[in-house]
This record gives C-alpha cells, structure tokens and sequence, in this order.
C-alpha cells in the first residue's frame, strides 16, 4: 500500500518501523527504496500502541490525503454511492470498483470517511488506482453525467443481467439498511435489481456492487467477442 501511495501520490511524509520489522527482507528494501523520507524505528511494545491490527505487519506510514479534485468527470464511468457508512462496506466497494476498471467514485455525505483506517484495509490499495471523490451532492453529478446511471433497486422491473451496462454508465448504490433516498431516485431515468431466487431479503452492499460491476466486465467482454 505505501508503494501504491508512493507511484501515485509520491512520497509520504514518515515512515514508522518496529524494531524486529527491520529483520522482514521485504519491509527493510522497501525503508531503503523510499528516498528522502524520515524513519522512526519504534520498540516493538511501543509500535503496537500505533497500530489498530491485532497482528500488525511492523510497519506504518504518515500521509497526506488528496486534496478534493475541482472538476468531476462527465463522460467516464463511475460508481456513485449514498450513505454506505460501514467501512467494510465502503472499502470493498472501492476495491471492486478498481478491480473492475471504473476509475471514477463519488461518495455522498453521508458515507463513511474514505481514508479511514478500516476503509483503506478493506480496500487493500484501491484507493490509489481510484479518483475518490467525498461528500458530493450526488443529484447535481447524476443530472450532469453524460451517460445513463442505472440504480441498483430491489423494486425496478429490470434485472440487471437484462440492462445494457456497456459504455459510459454510472452504477448508483445506496443505504445497507435504507437503500437510496427519494431526492437521488427522482433524479435518475434507469434502475434494475439483482435476482435472488433464494429466501434472502437483500445482498450485502458491497457484494451488490460487485455483482453488478463484475456484470459489466461480463458484458463488455461478451461484447467485444461478438463485434
């Protein structure tokens, strides 16, 4: 994850190792790759008064987060989100979205902050391939978007096995336990569900966004088989 920062945003600020850290081949290239940035070398005791992981890998790093970008993207696909405040929830989402090639997130409000230390765990470094963008006024985004944004709804008539998510489309997905709200419903022309034909009531958020990130995948590949 610090050499992802590193290639995309440069260098952090400090770097901060645990004594027996020093002894890990990979952590001691990696302290000697990165030019120019201070290391502290903690005792081990001491380290994990840093660190939130019950296990922690003995090495952390001071950042800077990036700044809010001025302009959005109008003509690239992207994952918009309302109010996912589960960390869990919100990193996973992020790493699918980068897994899946959309480059472009915007988070509303209302969602967890997304370089919280949970966030960026469950991202596993997708933060860094992603230009995230927080506390957007999704209705503004979705109206100026310059392609179709399909909301991920248990009640649209559609499945999204059946809704065209080639080209420039927008994937919107809402609340775990609310779902989207009607101020951000009003605003968007598609919507379409994803079948369960078991007895569930609903999928996890981030598994929905994945189904549906993956679903595109699918079908630009299908796609391109057949042109």
């Amino acid at each position: 994850m610090i050499e992802a920062y590193k290639d995309r945003l440069g260098p952090p600020e400090q770097i901060v190792v645990s004594k027996s850290a020093l002894d890990i081949v990979e952590i001691h290239n990696l302290i000697k790759d990165i030019q120019g940035v201070e290391t502290l070398v903690l005792d081990d005791v001491l380290f994990r008064t840093l660190s939130s992981l019950t296990s922690p890998v003995g090495v952390v790093a001071v950042i800077r987060t990036p700044e809010k970008a001025a302009v959005y993207s109008r003509t690239a696909p992207c994952v918009l989100l309302e109010d996912i405040r589960d960390p869990g929830n919100l990193g996973s989402i992020l790493r699918s979205a980068a897994a899946a090639g959309v480059h472009e997130v915007y988070l509303s409000k209302g969602c967890a902050h997304c370089w919280a230390q949970r966030v960026l765990r469950a991202g596993m470094g997708a933060h860094f391939m992603l230009r995230v963008h927080e506390n957007v006024d999704l209705v503004p985004v979705i109206q100026e978007f310059e392609g179709r944004v399909i909301a991920a709804s248990p009640h649209a008539s559609r499945s999204i096995f059946s809704t065209d998510l080639t080209g420039n489309v927008g994937l919107l997905f809402g609340n775990e336990g609310a779902g989207l709200s009607n101020a951000v419903l009003s605003a968007v022309k598609f919507a379409a569900h994803i079948p369960m034909p078991g007895a569930t009531e609903s999928l996890n958020a981030a598994a929905a966004a994945a189904v549906c990130l993956f679903e595109r995948v699918r079908q630009i590949a299908a796609k391109g088989k057949h042109s």
